[in-house]
């Protein structure tokens, strides 16, 4: 099989965020075939001699965010903030043809910057250069604008139109659900691969250790207090009140720990978290600081946790979404062999529950029946024993490494090959 350079582009690749997460999973099953992986973004975690970072790629860069204030404010855009997106479309395509030259690079792979417009000059420069050079790639979409309620007044339907996604013949579209998958078709009228969000559940997790174990009395949280982890980004979306309502009915000493901060969305919903667990008594930990994919330390000499340290504390997994693209928490709850209380969101009704997983489940709030099913696990570790190794089988059957490499690695060599490629 040959062997391709494959450079990998997104407004971001670093921590904990599930687009951050997967595009390593993807790298990682691409090494392994013999391929060899670069990264560009605003912000970066990789390999230091791999990466090529952009600042105005970033979506936090503060001349993005002034220009997000005006597409998606109201429906009126100023004519500066035009000539601003045609100037930085300029300038990141010119730093996207180095960053192949630099590399050599013989295929992109775009995470979530052609779906999602947190940085329109770069979806548009992504466009414009994939048009002109021909380059194999593939666009691997997590969320998309009309997914999101902070999209639906814009000034921007041109920018939309054009670049997220564009309806390109010769670029692969790549999305993590079948719901996706068939709006793309209706949208774009092109047609897209379904990969989804994958574990590696062919070797399981590394057991708990001395620094796990250190967890619990680091954080403050009590022996005898029920750990609930919140293991995703502080968002209205994650719909965490109904986790925290949860502690509350449960009636016994709980902690409900979130590691992931509040993004791209701004604090007021971390705030009104804070009073409303105050409110109805709660102890809630906001912990993101201490909390990475790998260990480390903070500044100040503090420990910083793995995500795989915060799951295996838990004794329950909180997942109360309103709406996922597919669920990185779903299969790392899995993975780690944990229960899961969560909500049935549009995409595990369509693609997962059918596949037959055990889980604590609730629609749209939370009644006497779910609190005494919780409690009830909770009481008889035997039965969680039995329903967390059913799911970790299907886990490995449906979403494992394995699954990944079947569908991206033939992907890859047909784009490659199919390409007519000049820069």
């Amino acid at each position: 099989m040959a062997q391709y350079h494959i450079g990998f582009v997104s407004t971001r690749l670093a921590g904990t965020d599930g687009v951050s997460l997967e595009s390593a999973k993807w790298s990682r099953i691409l090494e392994q075939a013999g391929h060899t992986c670069f990264y560009l973004a605003g912000e970066l975690d990789r390999p230091p001699e791999r990466c090529y970072v952009v600042p105005e790629a970033h979506f936090k860069h503060p001349l993005i965010q002034r220009l997000n204030t005006d597409l998606f404010d109201d429906i009126h855009r100023s004519p500066s903030t035009s000539e601003t997106i045609a100037a930085l479309r300029r300038r990141l395509k010119q730093q996207l043809r180095d960053f192949v030259e630099r590399f050599r690079l013989e295929m992109l792979v775009i995470e979530n910057a052609l779906s999602l417009p947190m940085n329109v000059p770069l979806g548009l420069a992504l466009t414009e250069f994939i048009t002109e050079t021909r380059i194999p790639a593939i666009a691997h979409h997590h969320d998309f604008y009309w997914e999101r309620s902070r999209y639906a007044l814009n000034a921007a339907e041109d920018y939309l139109k054009a670049a997220f996604p564009p309806a390109m013949s010769f670029l692969h579209h790549v999305v993590i659900n079948s719901y996706a998958a068939e709006q793309v078709a209706l949208r774009t009228g092109m047609r897209s691969t379904l990969i989804p969000n994958v574990m590696p559940f062919e070797t399981p997790p590394p057991p708990p250790d001395a620094v796990t174990a250190s967890l619990r009395a680091e954080l403050g949280i009590g022996a005898d207090e029920i750990l609930l982890l919140q293991p995703t980004r502080i968002v209205p979306r994650k719909r965490i009140e109904r986790a925290i309502e949860l502690a509350r009915k449960l009636e016994r000493p709980c902690c409900l720990l979130i590691t992931h901060s509040s993004g791209d969305e701004g604090d007021a919903y971390r705030q009104y978290l804070a009073e409303y667990a105050e409110l109805l008594g709660v102890k809630v930990l906001f912990a993101a600081e201490r909390f990475n994919h790998v260990r480390g330390t903070t500044t100040d000499g503090r420990r910083i946790f793995s995500l795989a340290d915060a799951y295996h504390a838990a004794d329950l997994v909180t997942y109360p979404s309103t709406l996922e693209g597919f669920g990185n928490a779903f299969l790392e709850a899995i993975y780690y062999r944990k229960p899961l209380f969560m909500s049935r969101y549009e995409i595990f009704k369509i693609d997962i529950q059918p596949k037959g997983f055990q889980v604590l489940a609730f629609d749209d709030f939370i009644d006497d029946g779910t609190v005494a099913a919780v409690r009830e696990l909770l009481d008889h570790p035997q039965k969680i024993q039995a329903m967390v190794e059913t799911n970790y089988e299907l886990g490995r059957r449906h979403f494992s490494f394995e699954v990944l490499r079947r569908r991206l690695c033939p992907l890859v060599t047909q784009s490659c090959e199919a390409g007519s490629y000049r820069l």
